[in-house]
């Protein structure tokens, strides 16, 4: 490791004078990308540890004089080469000379994503990074300890607005320009480094423990999103009983109100049962290194698959997948057939300000492959004769549940025009913004009815089909999931999600 000390001290803005700061942070340059995080992981915990000190001693009667402000940590590099990288990555690397900077935070919980993201910088450009202070402040709401509590009144008794003497989150700055493609770069000033900055991370980090009442910590890499809770209950009963049994690899299944059962038990030894299950439960099965599986009951619609995808792309996963049910909108179809999407009709309108509806959400051949050859090995159903119970094509995504009520010469034609074999609300949606956030997708689904052919579920029907599909489906999916974790993520992450400028951070 090479430390080397840099002679200037990062220039904070004028709005910082007669503040009450930490001291100033000497930056230091790294060629290990261990040292690099470790540094990281200190700033950050001295500057919010700064923060939640003066905040506790107003509650102590010991008012501070001046505004209280600190900052986040800065990653930075500088290459002056237009050096050809190999051709096959697509991430880990800048396709032009420049200044590239990125903010930081949770270092501790984006530890080996860092590692992995500055070691590929160094290996690819052959340059050092260096870790100093951003001019971003850190939103007091941010420097809590995760599962802090502050009481209403707490805030309400202070002498004077808390906005006054903290930064509170800026809602002005923390937004997607980057990771959608829309930041304009300024002559002399720094590239983004990230897709993602600190603060809009820490944004969604705090909406994941509301949206799903786990901490974000217990998210896995691959995800699984579903619309039905008979999915996850048998999800629970699956990851319960591989737990217990110690297989799989699994040390962990973790619950909302974070209820952890670990190898080899069967009940929860740590957490807390939630009063009422919060808007988008998730349930972790989890792995040392995060290969483990997370799935979400998004509920239905397209807002929710949005929102809950929103906010789940900052933790940089490797793959997420939409199992859910669907409308046959084929006659050869029957009901328990399975689609594996290849194409989407995007009329879910919740992403058409992000990603134009113009622009295709192509398939990704490594995850489709994992989905077919898990729907083989479980079905025991192979070459020609899969195409018995499973069909690939063009999923339809629509805002509107009772399409159906509607004239359907519109709906019809259109469907019949794009080649749509099964109609849903939701996998568009999270195909679209895994597109968006450079996160692989893909759909599987189960048709569950007919209505243009008349084929509803009767009384009784419903509870059958459920018991027979449901755990055959669930089980398609997580093999395919395993599958996935098998494969170097160099492989998984495509050069089909990645644009002309992209940042060097996955």
């Amino acid at each position: 490791m090479t430390i080397q000390t840099l002679e200037t001290l990062p220039q904070n803005p004028a709005s910082n004078a007669g503040c009450d700061l930490p001291p100033a942070y000497e930056p230091q340059s790294f060629t290990d990308a261990g040292a690099a995080v470790a540094a990281l992981k200190a700033l950050y915990m001295r500057n919010t540890q700064f923060l939640r000190s003066r905040f506790e001693a107003i509650h102590r009667g010991d008012a501070p004089g001046n505004r209280v402000r600190a900052f986040y940590p800065q990653l930075e590099f500088t290459t002056e080469s237009y050096a050809n990288v190999d051709s096959r990555l697509a991430y880990g690397h800048v396709v032009a000379p420049g200044r590239y900077v990125g903010t930081v935070t949770r270092p501790d919980l984006f530890e080996d994503y860092l590692k992995t993201q500055i070691g590929l910088i160094m290996r690819n450009h052959d340059v050092p990074v260096t870790v100093t202070e951003s001019d971003t402040p850190i939103p007091l709401h941010f420097a809590f300890l995760e599962g802090t509590y502050v009481e209403q009144s707490d805030a309400a008794s202070m002498e004077r607005p808390l906005r006054d003497m903290f930064d509170v989150p800026d809602l002005n700055t923390t937004n997607d320009e980057i990771v959608n493609g829309d930041f304009e770069p300024v002559v002399g000033q720094p590239l983004p480094l990230a897709p993602f900055t600190a603060q809009r991370v820490d944004y969604s980090l705090h909406r994941l423990a509301h949206y799903t009442a786990t901490s974000p910590g217990h998210f896995q890499n691959f995800v699984l999103f579903t619309n039905y809770q008979f999915y996850m209950d048998e999800f629970c009963q699956y990851a319960r009983d591989i737990v217990a049994r110690r297989e799989g690899g699994y040390t962990e299944f973790v619950e909302p109100g974070n209820l952890v059962t670990r190898a080899g038990e069967k009940e929860p030894i740590s957490g807390i049962h939630p009063a009422r299950l919060p808007q988008m439960p998730a349930y972790h099965l989890k792995r040392g290194d995060r290969t483990g599986i997370t799935m979400v009951n998004i509920g239905v619609g397209p807002s929710n698959a949005k929102t809950i995808t929103d906010h789940i792309a900052v933790l940089r996963p490797h793959a997420w997948l939409m199992l859910g049910h669907c409308a046959g909108l084929r006659n050869s179809q029957a009901l328990g057939d399975y689609v594996l999407a290849h194409a989407y009709v995007r009329e879910d309108n919740v992403l058409n300000e992000d990603i134009p509806l113009s622009v295709p959400i192509p398939p990704l051949a490594e995850v489709q492959v994992a989905l077919e050859d898990a729907v083989e090995e479980v079905t025991g159903y192979t070459g020609y004769d899969l195409k018995r119970i499973m069909r690939t094509g063009t999923v339809a995504t629509i805002d509107n549940r009772n399409w159906e009520l509607r004239d359907q010469r519109g709906p019809v034609r259109r469907l019949s025009q794009s080649r749509a074999i099964a109609l849903d609300m939701e996998s568009a949606t999270i195909a679209a913004n895994g597109f968006r956030f450079r996160v692989p997708y893909g759909t599987l689904l189960c048709v569950s009815d007919k209505p243009l052919h008349g084929e509803l579920k009767l009384p009784g029907m419903a509870t059958d089909f459920y018991k027979r599909q449901v755990a055959q489906h669930l089980i398609i999916g997580i093999k395919a999931m395993e599958k996935l974790a098998q494969m170097p993520p160099e492989r998984l992450h495509s050069r089909k999600l990645r644009s002309f400028n992209e940042t060097a951070f996955q």
